[in-house]
């Protein structure tokens, strides 16, 4: 598969700052393309996996882009000039790009995984189940949703795993973090899987934004 990843190492952001990296890329480029943004013209939302995602990590703010979303990142890689969010201008001084062919999915062995940003797992629905569960029914609600939410990274690169997709008994803890100005449940932490991902690629709900990004540890 195809990736390629924009930093900016002299800018330091906040983690919440990743919606508004997005909403300059999009003001900037969405007119030639909606995966910039995943909206159809009329505002609707495109429910697919995001193959462009805005992160910031341990301060750092990122562009990842996958497939279709690499070529994209890379065609537009010197129009990059400065960034725009909110009321303050950036100017960028340094930026680094690095494009190239990633592996994906299983190959016989067992890799380790955390979490560079909160996991946005539960929907309503499964929220509801994970508090009316135990704990052991908690561990294995989030092991199927591991399992479900990698499934969902692997159909949006058009990857088809021929092996069945196992996440081990993650090592998660909850927590409390910030969407829209609301406070909701999320996880950190590691978990194993028996397939590789692509780095800093998002799991889970909202990772346009930069939520449940994963670096492979181990």
């Amino acid at each position: 598969m195809h990736q390629t990843i924009i930093r900016f190492p002299d800018l330091q952001l906040n983690r919440r700052d990743g919606h508004k990296l997005r909403g300059y890329f999009a003001g900037q480029f969405g007119e030639q393309s909606d995966l910039w943004h995943n909206h159809r013209e009329d505002g609707k939302v495109i429910y697919r996996y995001p193959l462009i995602q805005y992160k910031v990590i341990d301060g750092q703010p990122m562009v990842i882009g996958m497939g279709e979303g690499a070529r994209l990142l890379t065609e537009h890689f010197l129009e990059v000039r400065e960034l725009q969010l909110d009321e303050r201008q950036y100017t960028i001084h340094s930026k680094q790009i690095e494009s190239r062919q990633v592996p994906v999915g299983a190959n016989g062995q067992l890799y380790t995984y955390e979490f560079q940003s909160p996991w946005f797992a539960l929907n309503q629905k499964n929220y509801r189940l994970y508090q009316e569960a135990g704990e052991a029914g908690r561990q294995a609600l989030l092991q199927k949703l591991l399992a479900e939410h990698i499934l969902a990274l692997f159909k949006g690169i058009g990857h088809w795993e021929e092996q069945h997709v196992m996440a081990a008994p993650p090592l998660l803890r909850p927590l409390s973090a910030k969407f829209k100005n609301r406070s909701m449940l999320m996880f950190a932490g590691s978990f194993s899987a028996n397939v590789l991902l692509p780095e800093y690629a998002g799991l889970g709900k909202s990772v346009a934004r930069g939520y449940g990004t994963v670096k492979k540890t181990g």
